[in-house]
């Protein structure tokens, strides 16, 4: 039974045994083969396992089991990097303590917080995680940090009958509480529930991706129903034109195209790790650089989490305050010094926290508040605070101030809305000056001071209304957590690159709308908003938030959804930033969820797809830049695979348009080899460009990957180009070897000219690699090896054709053999051929963008 001295331990015990652990629910995890069958089965891959199907029926095993293994490859490949990704957040379960100090049989013990029941009584000192949802029956001094659940970045203080929440913890004082709530039933473990049921959106690129393939599909079984009924109508058997149909419709399937993606995305990923960025969801690489807008919080992401006195006013002046070191310096003295001094003193006699020197700079040690008192009464007085307090009268909601007795003084800090109608009498200038300490986005504190009379011992039992009367105001103190040095440089270039950025915080208006102004972040009009006040309709939501500069304050997590969804209705790509357990649900619905690595928490962590690993917002911009690239470099491979697309249904079409009489300058073996035996480096070398320099001096690119100049320049331009080299060099072949229209060349020439084609196409490739490195630049402006890979990934692309050609098995089984000199010297034609169309193209487009 519940007594003063907490439950006995077999009450505990049935408890525990009633209402399970104290543990969050875990959700359940997800088989290992789940996943890996996952990366096998998506649209795209399930178009290539048809692929393969249809292979065996059209009696090609060798190019069946070649499209199982590229599936299979690249299943296994996606899937090491997603699970790399994901085992590198912590779990939530990691935000409660193992141990907790409780009462039991009225004896304090520690036990495991697991073990923890409702009823139980919990002992907590500064520096303790609250173990479970809990009412204060004593405290002393106390205040929580609640700003995982809240926002809000001071600790909220707290005094007996007040709640606080599993997962918090104390900053300063002491407190003894019972246990209310615990695993499941916490708040906590509410908001995590609430996060895992928000479905994150598809991302742009899977969205691009599953368009891609419909199109592609949809081109395949178009073309190849066209060569069934042409075949039949030239002489083949149902049969025959059934098959030789399924061949055309597999052989062009982009079956590179797949593991390309998930190369360059992985690249990309590995890339934003060196910059500070984990990536825990590949996708979300590209989708970084779609971002239209960011919402980010304050503290700790544009500021540094860390508070300082920066100025004390009296009535005899104001003590201005820099840097943060301890010694008295020649700036501080003067201007009413000695009061400013006793006003630090005052505010730290009263306070249950204190920083520590390291490397020259201090170290909050308890609340940051505390901490920045601290340093201001080292710094104007040379020495620490001074006597221990005989009693404290702590704060409290209702009062919004806090005193200490000290000797036979009382001293007094506080809200000045709250300090100053206790004093006895306050001149004009310090109200004014609250105005203009808090416009400037500091945290104003004032200060008071009574010296007390009477018996002493009266002063230990009389309620606070009596002794916090008539004292006298001894200054203000402002107080602030400073922004990051280079925030508005980031911010400037993030609205270069046409992204909106918003401020979500959970402080104060008034606060977060001066840092807002501080570092450049508030456009004109200013639009400073509270939680509250938001419409419930969203698309009025939507509408008001839908501007550049603006700034949310008070938020709760529900808002923060509700926020993320209003800017989702009006087509926005949203990064949603975030590092407390509030912040979870935001950034799972977010299309991006940005977490902070040094300060956030587990649950923020888990929600995110993007990790900073140092708390920079500047981090972010530079995802963003490499997102971009990455989606430019997507947008180059699918170039250069297509170009070769073109090439490999040229012969088919002229040979169904010849009536049969023109012999297939490629069979569908020679153009797998092509798709994932020499295109496939070159590709990857593509998809690891680097940034272009002004990718971040435009807008977000709002197109899809297979847009109208892709279309022509790999339809009207690359690929007719490649294609009529190819065909040029097979006929030349064959006529070389005395073949005329209507005869069926012998078999070693046709294998001979189809050896001069597949080469024609591979050093086709080959310039066109280089070709696709821009869309606006030629080559050699760019240089030819200022990607090592690319360069690399040719070679290899020439030691793959040697292979195809000269290694007798291989080349018997694709139906090939190697062309002769004259063969040889016009495939190698289609190196120039290719860079010159390329370069007309270009210029062309240059002359008609300036006109």
């Amino acid at each position: 039974m519940r007594t003063a001295e907490g439950l006995s331990s077999d009450r505990a015990a049935q408890l525990l045994k009633e209402a399970g652990p104290n543990q969050l629910p875990a959700e359940k995890p997800v088989p290992q083969w789940r996943k890996l069958w996952g990366e096998m089965t998506h649209f795209f891959a399930l178009m290539l396992w048809c692929a393969a199907a249809l292979a065996f029926i059209a009696d090609m095993p060798q190019l069946a089991v070649a499209i199982i293994v590229v599936v299979i490859v690249n299943g296994v490949f996606a899937h090491i990097q997603q699970e790399r990704a994901q085992h590198a957040a912590a779990r939530l379960r990691g935000l409660l303590p193992a141990d907790v100090m409780v009462r039991r049989d009225g004896t304090a013990r520690k036990v495991h917080a697991s073990a923890l029941v409702a009823g139980d009584v919990v002992l907590l000192s500064a520096g303790d995680r609250v173990p479970a949802d809990l009412t204060l029956l004593s405290a002393s001094g106390c205040a929580v940090d609640e700003s995982m659940l809240t926002g809000e970045s001071v600790p909220v203080p707290k005094a007996a009958g007040d709640a606080a929440w599993g997962g918090t913890f104390l900053v300063n004082g002491y407190a003894e509480a019972t246990v209310s709530a615990t695993g499941a039933r916490t708040r906590l473990a509410g908001i995590a529930a609430l996060t895992s049921g928000a479905i994150p959106p598809p991302t742009p690129l899977a969205q691009e991706l599953r368009r891609i393939v419909r199109i592609t599909a949809g081109m395949a079984l178009g073309i190849a129903a066209v060569f069934f009924l042409a075949s039949l109508l030239v002489g083949f058997q149902w049969r025959d034109s059934f098959l030789f149909s399924i061949g055309v419709a597999v052989a062009l399937v982009p079956e590179g195209l797949l593991p390309t993606v998930t190369l360059s995305l992985a690249m990309g990923a590995q890339r934003m790790a060196a910059r500070n960025g984990l990536v825990r969801n590949l996708e979300a690489v590209e989708t970084l650089g779609s971002t239209t807008f960011i919402c980010t919080d304050k503290t700790g992401t544009l500021t540094q989490n860390r508070m300082n006195a920066v100025e004390v006013f009296t009535t005899e002046g104001s003590v201005q305050l820099t840097g943060e070191g301890y010694a008295p310096s020649a700036e501080i003295q003067g201007a009413g010094v000695e009061r400013a001094a006793a006003a630090a003193l005052a505010a730290r006699t009263a306070s249950q926290g204190r920083a520590e020197l390291h490397d020259g700079q201090w170290r909050a040690q308890g609340d940051p508040m505390e901490a920045a008192l601290d340093v201001l009464a080292r710094r104007l007085t040379g020495t620490e605070a001074g006597a221990a307090p005989s009693r404290r009268l702590p704060f409290d909601p209702v009062r919004r101030r806090e005193s200490a007795i000290v000797g036979a003084d009382l001293l007094c800090k506080g809200a000045p809305e709250t300090v100053l109608p206790v004093c006895g009498s306050v001149p004009g200038p310090v109200k004014e000056q609250v105005e203009v300490m808090a416009s400037r986005g500091l945290r104003v504190i004032a200060v008071a001071r009574r010296r007390l009379d009477g018996v002493p011992g009266t002063w230990l039992s009389s309620p606070a209304s009596e002794l916090e009367t008539d004292m006298e105001l001894l200054g203000l103190v402002g107080l602030q957590d400073p922004p990051r040095p280079d925030v508005g440089e980031v911010i400037r270039t993030a609205r270069q690159a046409g992204v909106k950025i918003a401020m979500i915080t959970g402080d104060h208006p008034a606060t977060a709308g001066a840092i807002a102004r501080q570092i450049g972040l508030t456009g004109t009009p200013e639009y400073v908003l509270e939680g509250a006040d938001l419409p419930d309709d969203e698309q009025l939501l939507g509408a008001l938030l839908d501007r550049d500069g603006v700034v949310v304050s008070r938020v709760s997590p529900e808002q923060k959804l509700r926020v993320a969804k209003a800017l989702q209705s009006r087509g926005h790509v949203v990064a949603m930033t975030g590092d407390g357990v509030n912040d979870g649900p935001a950034l799972r619905e977010a299309d991006i969820g940005v977490a902070m690595g040094l300060s956030g928490t587990d649950v923020a962590r888990e929600a995110a797809d993007l990790v900073l690993l140092d708390d920079h917002f500047g981090t972010i911009v530079a995802a963003i830049e490499q997102g971009r690239a990455t989606y430019a470099n997507i947008h180059r491979f699918l170039t250069y695979h297509l170009t070769d697309n073109v090439a490999e249904l040229t012969p088919f079409v002229i040979w169904a348009l010849s009536g049969g009489m023109f012999p297939l300058a490629l069979g569908v073996l020679q153009i797998l080899a092509l798709d994932i035996g020499t295109d496939l480096l070159p590709a990857l070398a593509l998809g690891a460009e680097p940034p272009g320099e002004r990718v971040l001096a435009r807008p977000p690119e709002r197109r899809h990957l297979m847009d109208r100049h892709l279309i022509i320049r790999v339809f009207c331009i690359l690929g007719p180009v490649e294609a009529a080299m190819e065909m040029a060099v097979f006929s030349a072949v064959l006529a070389d070897g005395g073949w005329t229209r209507g005869q069926v060349p012998p078999a070693g020439l046709l294998m001979a000219a189809s050896g001069a084609a597949f080469t024609a196409v591979v050093l086709g490739q080959l310039a066109n690699a280089f070709a696709c490195r821009s869309a606006t630049v030629p080559p050699w402006k760019l240089g030819w090896v200022t990607n090592r890979l690319l360069v690399w990934a040719v070679l290899a692309e020439l030691a793959v054709l040697a292979v195809c050609l000269y290694v007798p098995y291989l080349a018997s089984l694709l139906g090939q053999a190697p062309p002769g000199p004259m063969g040889f010297l016009l495939a190698a034609l289609a190196v120039p051929a290719v860079l010159a169309a390329d370069w007309i193209h270009k210029s062309v487009r240059g002359r008609l963008r300036r006109s």
